[in-house]
């Protein structure tokens, strides 16, 4: 059974379509670059896929379960369980440390333990950061605050917006470096992205466009 399906969902806001008529598989284990310019739908489907939204027609199937069928206090039951969230912006807590902001998504989850934050930390290079403020962090070490906090609850899937967005080239290999042995693990990703770099190491890249998928790509070849 794929972890994420999604079935002919289209999103309207009056006239507009966000998405049209939308069908993707996502595997157990795979990476997935979502892509398209501004305006194409993107942020649509990541609210929709991350639990955020819910769609106007069809079908958002995880796990095998027709999630778009559910509450807002389920859907907020499966984000908390099933997925990690990395943002492009950070939203950390200005007033917390590091080891503090990712203690927040423990507590949505589960009882607060600073052991496990710390060792979320340690996986993305920041064990000694820990006990910094945002202000006293790059913008590269805050996105990898972001990465361990996402990666805290053990979520079957990774969900990231952006997340390169406003970093330099040697942070971004560094982010793309933590996905890459995420990846390894069997975590499954998926990626919005402006950036063909970081889609290129992505195994499937699906690109939108007035809210369609307008093509496929596996690495250099065209799929659809």
């Amino acid at each position: 059974m794929s972890l994420l399906e999604l079935k002919r969902v289209s999103k309207l806001y009056g006239e507009l379509k966000a998405l049209d008529d939308v069908s993707l598989r996502v595997e157990r284990g795979e990476w997935i670059a979502i892509m398209g310019p501004s305006g194409s739908g993107k942020s649509t489907m990541m609210n929709i896929i991350g639990c955020m939204d819910k769609p106007t027609i069809g079908e958002v199937m995880m796990d095998g379960v027709d999630i778009s069928k559910e509450n807002r206090k389920k859907l907020t039951e499966i984000r908390r369980d099933k997925i990690g969230l990395i943002f492009q912006q950070f939203h950390m807590i200005n007033y917390l440390t590091a080891v503090e902001n990712v203690m927040v998504a423990q507590y949505y989850h589960s009882m607060p333990e600073e052991s496990e934050a710390l060792e979320a930390l340690s996986r993305v290079g920041l064990r000694d950061r820990a006990r910094h403020l945002p202000s006293q962090l790059s913008g590269g070490e805050q996105q990898r605050v972001c990465v361990a906090r996402a990666l805290i609850n053990h979520p079957e899937l990774i969900l990231a917006d952006e997340p390169t967005g406003n970093l330099d080239e040697a942070n971004e290999n560094i982010v793309i470096d933590l996905f890459k042995q995420l990846h390894r693990e069997g975590t499954t990703l998926i990626v919005v992205t402006h950036d063909p770099e970081v889609a290129d190491v992505a195994q499937r890249a699906v690109v939108l466009d007035h809210g369609r998928v307008v093509r496929e790509t596996r690495g250099a070849a065209v799929v659809g």
